[in-house]
């Protein structure tokens, strides 16, 4: 089981960045796959970026080149790092840990992009 905690949302103009953390309440080392998620009312969460234990990343095609995911195994946090921002990328944005059988989430934090 684990416990996450996101920081760092908040409002922004467009093209301006913001970089989302998101704590454990455990080793990450462990924990093979790990990402971030948004949602806006009305929709289902949709994946944003993951990252696997050996670094591997993936990104939904919207935010190729502009966000960066990245885990610090020694801080049990992992980051968003989330440049030239739209206001599209406007949401909630959730942290997620996959430990088998189960998935984990945090609580959420919101991101504004005013245009």
């Amino acid at each position: 089981q684990v416990q996450l905690g996101e920081s760092g949302g908040g409002l922004v103009q467009a093209g301006g960045s913001l970089r989302l953390s998101c704590a454990a309440s455990r080793s990450i080392f462990s924990i093979n796959n790990m990402g971030w998620y948004r949602q806006v009312p009305g929709k289902q969460r949709d994946l944003v970026a993951e990252i696997v234990s050996g670094g591997s990343t993936n990104y939904v095609d919207s935010v190729k080149g502009r966000f960066i995911i990245s885990r610090d195994n020694a801080k049990n946090t992992i980051y968003l790092q989330m440049n030239s921002l739209k206001p599209e990328d406007t949401a909630v944005y959730y942290c997620s840990a996959y430990l088998y059988p189960n998935k984990y989430w945090g609580q959420g934090t919101q991101v504004t992009v005013s245009s």
